[in-house]
This record gives structure tokens, sequence and C-alpha cells, in this order.
């Protein structure tokens, strides 16, 4: 079996709600979950999800914290205390992760202050704040960032202590994942697995339905021993029913086991 696990995220089986990310991920075999902090109410309630990892003996993997725009509301507007309260929820719940994404452009005071931050919470704590890649905005063929200091995480001068790796935004970006993956180095600890086609909007599909370098990847991680964390974090709201969910983040998982399996110890990985 290889070192990292692969965890559910609960955004994966919206627009069902988080105990039912739960119930999926036991059924299908995944090694945990990262919980999507944002509107549903369990979702922002740590002991809540406790008690649903002990009812179905699921280990909470990381917690996502609440950075999107629909969540700007969620456990405060400030910035810093939505941070700590991922803390607190990750301790709590056992979690190795907190994923955050970089500030918004208009969070100045945020965004200032960010880096050194990051770094002083991750000294207080075994917790790994991982920061996320971005992509950028195009409108009317001209490209802008909406995050500060840059949506460009592995590339933005002195690096991070920990990062996320997300396919699907590398996918709308036009980054290239596989060198990203190698410019954050040993300092990738998670990874989001989805694809995308390059379309100016974050797709999330299914690993192997899009363009990205999703099989390489895994099998670079694998063949460097990586014991971080593999998320599939997807986009199954089209589907007609939960079967069909449910048929897609199996497939989605047993790319991830094929993949991360593939490639033995010190042999290169394919192209």
């Amino acid at each position: 079996m290889p070192a990292a696990r692969v965890g559910l995220s609960t955004a994966s089986v919206y627009p069902e709600n988080t105990s039912t990310a739960f119930e999926t991920a036991v059924r299908l075999g995944y090694d945990g979950i990262e919980v999507m902090v944002w509107t549903d109410p369990v979702s922002q309630d740590p002991y809540a999800l406790l008690r649903l990892s002990q009812h179905y003996s699921v280990p909470i993997l990381a917690i996502h914290a609440p950075c999107l725009i629909i969540t700007q509301r969620v456990w405060s507007t400030d910035p810093w205390a939505k941070l700590r309260r991922a803390q607190f929820a990750a301790e709590l719940l056992g979690a190795r992760t907190v994923v955050v994404h970089p500030p918004f452009r208009w969070q100045r005071d945020y965004a200032r202050g960010f880096r050194e931050g990051i770094d002083r919470l991750a000294e207080e704590t075994d917790v790994r704040f991982a920061v996320e890649n971005m992509f950028p905005l195009r409108v009317r063929g001209r490209e802008m960032s909406a995050y500060q200091p840059s949506w460009d995480v592995a590339f933005d001068g002195e690096p991070y202590r920990d990062y996320t790796l997300d396919l699907s935004h590398a996918a709308v970006a036009h980054s290239d994942a596989a060198a990203m993956a190698a410019a954050m180095g040993d300092r990738l600890t998670h990874l989001h697995l989805a694809d995308g086609t390059g379309q100016p909007k974050d797709e999330h599909l299914i690993p192997g339905r899009g363009g990205q370098p999703c099989a390489g990847v895994l099998e670079t991680l694998s063949t460097r021993g990586w014991s971080g964390t593999v998320i599939v974090e997807v986009n199954t709201r089209r589907a007609l029913d939960r079967a069909e969910r449910e048929a897609d983040l199996a497939e989605a998982l047993a790319f991830c086991r094929l993949h991360l399996d593939a490639v033995p110890s010190g042999s290169a990985p394919s192209s």
C-alpha cells in the first residue's frame, strides 16, 4: 500500500450534505474525509464532526478553512479568526492539515501580513497550514488576479512552509501542474486531485476526464515515497442520483489507488 492516504472532500457530494460524505466515504473505502467548512451548519461545528467521525469510524484528515466568497461570514468576518477556529477544529479532530487560500486583493491588511501570520500559526501547532494554488480571472482577453500576494503560490518569491496543490485550479490557470509540484518540492503536503480542460472556470472533473497530468503527478509522488494526503475534490452536482454520484467517486478512488500503486520505489513515472 502507498504511504499516502486518499480522502474524500465533503464538497464532492454537493448538493448532498456533510453527513452524506461520511457515509459515502465508508461505503466506497476512502481512507478519510476533508471537511469543506461552508454554509452547511454541520461543517461548521467541530463537535458534530467529531460525532460523525466516531459514528462512521472515518478519520478527518483535513479542514478546508472557509475561504470562499460564499463563506465570508462563516466563523467570523475576520480571516485570522477563521484560521484560529480551523486550527482548533483540526486539533480536536486529529486532522493533519488546514487548507487555506491566499487572501483576496480587497483583504489588504490580511494580505499584508499573510505570510508571517501563517508562519506564526504553524509554530504554535503540529497542524500544517497548506496554502493552495488558485488561478487568475480572465475578462475580455485580460488576465487579472483576485488574490494577494499572488494566485500562483508555487512561484511567489519566498516559499510557504506547506502547500496544497489543486490540479483543477492549475487547469484554469493554464499552469504546468507537474512543474508546480516540483517547485513545491518537500513542502507539498496536500493534493486536491481533480481534472480540468483549461476552460476559464473551475471544473473539478473526475481524474482522467480532462487534460491534467493527474496520473503522472500521483506516480511521481509515489516514486518519491511521498506521505502526504490525496483528497478527491470533484464536482458531482450533475449526477442524476446518488448511485451515479457514488459511481463517479468510486472511479476517482480507483484512479488514485491505481496510480499511487503503479510505480515501484526507485522507478521512473510515466509521462
